[in-house]
C-alpha cells in the first residue's frame, strides 16, 4: 500500500482531511489518484460529506484495485441503484466477494441477490465468501434462502456456526431439525449458537 512512498501518504491524508472539514474538492481530487489508497480513501471522505454519487460509487465499483472496490460496496449500501449482485458472483477477490455479502445484507436484497447470495453461500470456493453470505442470508430473512443455510450447517466449522446463527428468523420443522442436529456438532460454538437459538424458542 504504497509503503515508502511520502508523497502519497501525503495525499491520502490531505484525502482523509477533506472528508471531515467538508471541502468537496479536495476529496474529489483524490479519485483520480495513481494510489488505490489514496481513491479509497477519497471515496470514503465523500461519503462521510454525503457528497458521494451514484457515478462516483460505479466508477470505483469497477477500479482495478480490490481494496477500492471493497471501500466501494461498503459506501455503496445505500445506494439502491447500484447492482452489488455482479460484484458477488463475479469478483475474482475473494475479500470483495465477503464484503459484497455484507452490502447485500446490510441492504436487504431482492430475489436476484437472494439467489446470488444462496450460489455463494453453498458453492463458493472460499469459506470466508460461504460465511458471510449465510450471514447476509440471515439478516435479509428471506425464505428463498432457507435451502442453502440449511446446507450451510453442513460445512465448515466457521461456515457452520454462521449459518445456525443465520437460522434465527426462520421457522419450521427443517430448522428445528437442522438446530437438533447442531446440538451435536463437533464444534462447541456451534453447539451454543443452537442451544441458545432453541432456548428463545
Amino acid at each position: 500500500m504504497d509503503q515508502g512512498d511520502d508523497t502519497a501518504v501525503a495525499r491520502r491524508t490531505a484525502a482523509a482531511v477533506a472528508g471531515h472539514l467538508g471541502d468537496e474538492a479536495a476529496a474529489r481530487a483524490g479519485l483520480g489518484d495513481p494510489s488505490p489508497a489514496v481513491r479509497a480513501t477519497a471515496l470514503s471522505a465523500l461519503a462521510r460529506m454525503e457528497r458521494a454519487t451514484t457515478d462516483d460509487v460505479r466508477a470505483a465499483l469497477a477500479d482495478g484495485d480490490p481494496a477500492v472496490r471493497r471501500r466501494a460496496l461498503e459506501v455503496a449500501v445505500p445506494f439502491a441503484d447500484v447492482d452489488l449482485v455482479g460484484m458477488l458472483l463475479h469478483d475474482d477477490d475473494d475479500l470483495v466477494v465477503e464484503t459484497a455479502a455484507w452490502a447485500l445484507g446490510e441492504r436487504g436484497g431482492d430475489d436476484e441477490a437472494v439467489a446470488a447470495l444462496s450460489v455463494v453461500a453453498t458453492s463458493h470456493d472460499e469459506a470466508l465468501c460461504r460465511e458471510a453470505a449465510a450471514a447476509a442470508l440471515g439478516a435479509i430473512g428471506d425464505p428463498a434462502g432457507l435451502p442453502a443455510l440449511l446446507a450451510a450447517t453442513r460445512d465448515k466449522p466457521a461456515v457452520r456456526r454462521r449459518a445456525v446463527i443465520a437460522l434465527a428468523p426462520f421457522e419450521g420443522e427443517e430448522v428445528t431439525e437442522a438446530l437438533q442436529r447442531a446440538l451435536t456438532d463437533r464444534d462447541w460454538q456451534v453447539r451454543q449458537a443452537a442451544e441458545d437459538l432453541l432456548a428463545e424458542d
